[in-house]
């Protein structure tokens, strides 16, 4: 698995994920066989999570390859983050919230010893043990494994399941607000409030093929209760009518300009920000930092070798430009700063693709799944 931060890398990836191992998705995706066998899984969720493929690339790439019944497996997990990120949008309130609460338990556990064996990879459990090691190391964890470790950080170790989110963000390469807050919340049982995740003993063993002993869980424990309700917001996200020539920002999420929607727009100059663990509440490991500052050395590279002019600077200095566009943050740190710094003077431009996915979002994801068809439809059109 090769998750060198560059564009070419992931276009690498891609194809040969597609061109190889795509035909058996559906079949081998929940067995995680190590870090060292990635090949049932495509890997290319840190790419995606920047920006630096994009959905449209990936489905248009699988559906030249198989039918749109072979690859919809494929094709659902795709847009899984897109549907998160649209239920987040809808509802920002859970993110502000779970910002709250992790100040209010990073202080009550910075000392507890459970906590602390956790994240240090300390515990009685072997896999869960192996998982952190992973995790600090390579920065990435299979789809059922991080399940896997959610359900055993929340109802075998029993701690508070901000904690774990945190801990996910600092060290994964694919870190997303959307999908790991609310990712955590349903394992916990307070996203669908009722029905969490208790991951079991049999269901690792096969799934990881017997690679672990020693996996004593608490597979009784009920879900977490939260009783708070989100009403949801009503936010159209429309564009502009016309874009006219002014500098366009660019953050973490959207590093290849080249194939975005408005890629074929005059801008003045495109100014990439970068947001270090200066201005973070969630401060991100040494390898994660270097990994997207090389996403966006990459991407400035690749502007300059096209002529355009284009600069990195950190988030601090955005308070001081001219009227600007920016391609949409979404719901995080990078957003929260440009509300918390009463930054007016930018406009934000967004995706078609979820312009057309989060209208979807405003229940459960077995809805969002029957308009995929519509939704792949009018992306690849």
């Amino acid at each position: 698995m090769k998750l060198i931060p560059n564009r070419n890398t992931a276009l690498e990836n891609l194809d040969n994920f597609v061109d190889t191992n795509l035909g058996d998705y559906s079949k081998l995706r929940n067995f995680d066989f190590g870090p060292n066998k990635r090949s049932n899984t495509s890997c290319l969720s840190p790419y995606i999570t920047h920006g630096i493929i994009n959905e449209k690339e990936v489905i248009s790439k699988s559906l030249g390859k198989f039918s749109f019944s072979k690859n919809e497996k494929f094709i659902q997990e795709v847009l899984w983050r897109t549907y998160w990120k649209g239920w987040m949008e809808l509802r920002s309130g859970v993110w502000d919230d779970y910002l709250i609460d992790l100040k209010k338990v990073k202080e009550e556990f910075k000392d507890d010893k459970n906590y602390l064996n956790a994240i240090e990879g300390n515990t009685e459990i072997e896999c869960f043990n192996a998982w952190v090691n992973e995790l600090k190391n390579s920065n990435y964890l299979h789809n059922h494994a991080r399940m896997w470790f959610a359900s055993i950080w929340i109802f075998t170790l029993e701690l508070p399941w901000q904690l774990g989110a945190e801990f996910f963000m600092q060290h994964l390469l694919d870190g997303d607000t959307a999908s790991n807050t609310l990712g955590w919340r349903w394992v916990a049982g307070i996203q669908t409030k009722g029905k969490h995740y208790l991951a079991s003993e049999w269901n690792i063993k096969k799934f990881t093929n017997n690679r672990f002993q020693n996996i004593k869980l608490n597979e009784n424990a009920p879900p977490k209760i939260n009783d708070k309700n989100y009403t949801i917001l009503h936010k159209t996200f429309e564009n502009p009518a016309n874009i006219e020539s002014k500098n366009l920002l660019i953050f973490e999420n959207n590093l290849a300009f080249e194939i975005t929607d408005f890629v074929d727009k005059k801008f003045k100059k495109i100014i990439l920000i970068s947001n270090n663990n200066k201005n973070k509440i969630i401060k991100l490991s040494e390898n994660v930092v270097n990994f997207k500052a090389g996403l966006l050395e990459d991407q400035k590279k690749r502007l300059q070798e096209k002529s355009i002019n284009c600069e990195v600077i950190n988030i601090d200095e955005i308070k001081n430009l001219e009227s600007s566009y920016c391609l949409y943050p979404t719901v995080g740190e990078n957003l929260d700063y440009i509300n918390q710094n009463s930054i007016k003077n930018i406009n934000f431009l967004y995706r078609k693709l979820d312009q057309n996915s989060w209208k979807f979002c405003n229940k459960g994801f077995f809805n969002f799944k029957n308009y995929i068809p519509k939704i792949v439809e009018n992306l690849i059109n």
